[in-house]
């Protein structure tokens, strides 16, 4: 075994688009079998040369290329680049619509002993429930449903429709590209499902969603909100490929130490409706003998703390490659990725213009007199929010302690800020019922002992489409 770290400086930048997808489609590969696969590739040059574009941290430990077969792994390669998209010979073909789970459906669901739908009308209407309004925005959402999976099949595109409930891992693997229908919910859930680690076939399907309220829903993550209105232009800008390909950077969340083979399954914290999901964990190697790689990656943020917002959350950090541990008392910790930033990483940080205006008062009691008469609150107010945002590609994490305590000994030691950017961040928690959740849907027991380490892999992006003109 050859050791590969002296090359460290002459790979740095030198990550062409062609080889940065290179190295995300054989990402899985990597993770499952380790450096070992990476590093063959790299030894024998039946793929890549030095210097094109494998970074050093891809290719610590390099085996001798005679341990695998070339051919075997050169088709493994070749099956993953065939995505929708990948070639001009690559068509579209299989389209998995992932249908937004309406207020209507669930109370069905709950309500499922009712023999009529005038039954279950009649008990909602008891609650002091607007029955009308929840009808409305459920046939709402269901016109867009129907006009993309109309539009998609009139070109001759098979189609398939899963909801929150229903969505599985074989329809998802069978699938060219994933539609969430619905709002930013249902593009994280969709997301989150299009992991690698959790699709165990190393395919990166693309992921692209419609809004189908946005007159409500902002949908960030969407379609522009006039595609709406105009699936049928849009669906045929997809078709035939007019976009331009959007990487945006996940979360990959290892679960280390004794503790990760006592973790319950994961829970699906839905909005009306919390229940199990489908998991598959990924085993490692790490220092201590023991983690797991979560099979679902965040792609706004992940929060730890306690479930119980009014008690303190006590958690032990450590940023980057620091030999200092930070003891914090707070309400949780939320790391962020830039597409994330938008979301609640920008509301829990915002600056009001009221608290422009407080600090404006302080300012000029040390200033000389009308200096700051010509600065406008509001203005800096959202200059600093925006700010605050950053950009879906960035190879950061940004992570935000929210309401942490800074009295008497807390934070120990004192000095880390309760904001900053890293490209790793280690948890300990001491906390006794918290959780760890991801993109604010998929929840795991994070107590007292547990430890994670919260990382950005570029191989782990999720790929969707950019149609803002």
């Amino acid at each position: 075994m050859w050791r590969a770290r002296h090359h460290r400086r002459e790979w740095h930048n030198l990550i062409c688009f062609e080889c940065r997808e290179l190295r995300v489609l054989l990402g899985p590969f990597y993770h499952i079998e380790h450096t070992p696969l990476i590093a063959t590739i790299f030894a024998s040059k039946t793929l890549l040369s030095p210097g094109r574009g494998i970074e050093a941290d891809l290719a610590i430990d390099i085996y001798p290329p005679s341990r695998f077969n070339p051919t075997t792994l050169r088709n493994a390669v070749r099956a993953q680049q065939r995505h929708f998209g990948s070639s001009t010979q690559e068509k579209l073909r299989r389209v998995l619509i992932v249908s937004k789970l309406t207020r209507l459906e669930f109370e069905k669901i709950r309500e499922e002993q009712l023999v009529s739908d005038e039954c279950l009308e009649q008990k909602i209407r008891d609650r002091g429930t607007d029955y009308d309004a929840i009808k409305y925005y459920h046939h709402l959402h269901k016109d867009v449903e129907q006009k993309v999976v109309r539009s998609f099949q009139e070109r001759g595109i098979e189609v398939q429709v899963v909801n929150r409930i229903t969505i599985h891992r074989e329809a998802l693997q069978w699938a060219d590209l994933i539609v969430p229908i619905g709002g930013d919910g249902t593009f994280l859930l969709a997301a989150g499902r299009a992991s690698p680690f959790f699709l165990s076939n190393g395919k990166k399907t693309p992921v692209v969603g419609f809004n189908s309220d946005p007159r409500r829903s902002e949908g960030r993550l969407m379609l522009p909100k006039q595609y709406s209105a105009q699936v049928d232009e849009a669906i045929q800008r997809i078709i035939a490929k007019d976009f331009r390909w959007m990487h945006r950077s996940r979360i990959r969340t290892t679960l280390v130490g004794a503790a990760t083979t006592e973790r319950p399954s994961p829970m699906d914290l839905h909005e009306f409706h919390s229940q199990p999901v489908e998991h598959k964990e990924v085993m490692s190697t790490a220092p201590n003998g023991k983690s797991r790689i979560l099979p679902y990656l965040a792609l706004n943020e992940v929060f730890i703390g306690e479930m119980l917002s009014a008690r303190v959350s006590h958690l032990h950090l450590r940023i980057d490659s620091s030999e200092i541990i930070t003891k914090t008392k707070s309400s949780g910790l939320c790391v962020s990725t830039g597409t994330g930033s938008t979301s609640w990483l920008t509301s829990m940080n915002r600056l009001s213009t009221n608290n422009v205006k407080d600090l404006l008062e302080i300012v000029r009691k040390r200033t000389a007199e009308r200096a700051l008469d010509n600065i406008d609150p509001e203005s800096v107010s959202q200059e600093y929010n925006d700010n605050l945002v950053f950009a879906p590609d960035d190879p950061r994490l940004c992570y935000s302690i929210r309401e942490q305590i800074c009295v008497g000994v807390w934070p120990n030691p004192k000095g880390l800020e309760s904001r900053g950017f890293a490209k790793q961040i280690f948890v300990k928690s001491r906390c006794v019922d918290a959780s760890l959740v991801i993109d604010g849907s998929i929840a795991y027991n994070f107590n007292d002992g547990a430890r994670a380490l919260l990382e950005v892999y570029p191989e782990d992006s999720l790929l969707t489409i950019d149609m803002d003109d």
